[in-house]
């Protein structure tokens, strides 16, 4: 059985924060990140592990100024011309845009290769549901689902696509 430990580790970040990164200027000791621990119940401690997912698009600026107008951040630029990861205030990879065709990566090569978004749900949950909810009607002309309560997860969730026809959910916290 696994339980969450009651307090969090404070974790000093010891290296800047990335060019793309919300808290770039910034001293680099003054953030602290917040790590929650699991420990199982033979003591033994279970380390976080994440996921970067990394899309492929055709103009990473263009998406990723799209991306953080989604999810109401302040504008700052890619690392580079062909990738660029978007942040959450902490520092965690919430998705990554990749420039098709560029590195090598076979399954970035070509849009022309599938439907983009083919068995890819980008599921996002936010803890400010309805001003994403007006962020996402200033990007799009309609949603591709409107506003309801989800019968699973028994959250308020809606739909839509980005610029290179990825299917986005945002869901409440």
């Amino acid at each position: 059985m696994w339980r969450e430990k009651s307090s969090a580790e404070k974790v000093l970040r010891t290296n800047p924060p990335a060019a793309d990164s919300p808290a770039r200027g910034q001293p680099a000791k003054s953030f602290i990140l917040l790590r929650s621990k699991q420990i199982c119940d033979d003591q033994r401690e279970i380390r976080m592990k994440r996921t970067w997912t990394i899309i492929g698009v055709s103009n990473v600026a263009a998406s990723f100024r799209w991306y953080q107008g989604l999810f109401g951040q302040p504008a700052t630029v890619p690392s580079h011309d062909g990738f660029g990861r978007i942040l959450d205030s902490d520092g965690t990879v919430l998705l990554c845009l990749h420039a098709w065709g560029v590195h090598e990566h076979p399954s970035l090569m070509s849009p022309d290769s599938g439907i983009p978004g083919n068995g890819l749900l980008l599921f996002f949950r936010v803890d400010d549901f309805e001003a994403a909810l007006q962020r996402a009607r200033r990007l799009v002309n309609r949603l591709e689902q409107e506003p309801h309560l989800n019968p699973n997860t028994k959250k308020k969730e809606f739909s839509l696509r980005d610029p290179d026809g990825y299917y986005i959910s945002i869901s409440a916290l």
